[in-house]
């Protein structure tokens, strides 16, 4: 079943490829090339965990471990970058941070097919919610906080995202398909309601980036959108081209 839901998040690949030369076929060299390396490096993330929740649940949990520790850092390295401001803020983060990374702990300890029927899920929200917001986005969302998300944006991701349950289900047989669309409706909205919230606090530190890590990505989410950890999800939604607040290109 691993190679067939492969096979499946590969197709999808392809069609979000398909996707950004359209949008970006238009833009000057430089904004082309940074979306083409963040599509690229994105794919090289997916195969990477794919791999390792395919390998066994216990590679995946030693990723998601790692997951937490570097999102971890990055809280505490942007407070004290900006001089100890914003305390109460920065603490009220660190408790939210703390629950969601439990949550996402002993998730990655769970079935093995759960976990990478949420993970596919995520990944088609989180390309799919982009390539739309591209394609079709014309209402904000949050003009404050991030104003490139669209509600365009956000319905392509959830609507495509929930829609792939019909092609995952054999990961999770036990479970009955509304329950299944159920999983996958929360795993989007969890995915978005961390990137929003990875976008506020950026937004309270006035930074464009958590990190340079992951090339073109700016401290992008990785493991945000796995139920119940919203830490710094995907799912963002963008509406026009360019650099948003998060500091990601419109991809």
């Amino acid at each position: 079943m691993y190679w067939k839901a492969y096979i499946i998040i590969f197709v999808y690949f392809i069609l979000g490829t398909a996707g950004i030369w359209y949008v970006n076929r238009g833009k000057e060299k430089a904004t082309a090339h940074k979306a083409w390396l963040k599509h690229f490096t994105y794919f090289i993330i997916i195969n990477i965990l794919f791999g390792a929740i395919a390998l066994h649940v216990r590679a995946f949990h030693l990723i998601a471990l790692a997951i937490i520790i570097v999102g971890l850092l990055e809280l505490v390295k942007l407070f004290l970058e900006s001089g100890y401001n914003h305390k109460v803020f920065f603490f009220v983060s660190l408790l939210i941070f703390a629950v969601v990374s439990t949550g996402f702990y002993f998730f990655s300890m769970m079935d093995q097919g759960l976990i990478m029927f949420s993970f596919l899920i995520l990944c088609i929200f989180d390309g799919f919610s982009q390539v739309t917001g591209q394609l079709f986005g014309k209402r904000k969302l949050f003009t404050k906080v991030s104003p490139n998300k669209t509600v365009e944006g956000l319905l392509g991701g959830f609507i495509i995202a929930v829609l792939s349950t019909f092609l995952f289900r054999e990961l999770i047989p036990g479970v009955k398909l509304p329950l299944s669309i159920l999983l996958a409706a929360v795993v989007a909205m969890f995915a978005f309601a961390g990137d929003s919230l990875k976008s506020v606090y950026k937004r309270r530190y006035n930074v464009k980036d958590f990190s340079n890590l992951i090339p073109g990505h700016g401290g992008r989410r990785l493991g945000g959108g796995f139920p119940p950890a919203g830490h710094q999800p995907p799912g963002a939604h963008r509406g026009r081209p360019g650099a948003d607040p998060d500091g990601q290109t419109d991809v």
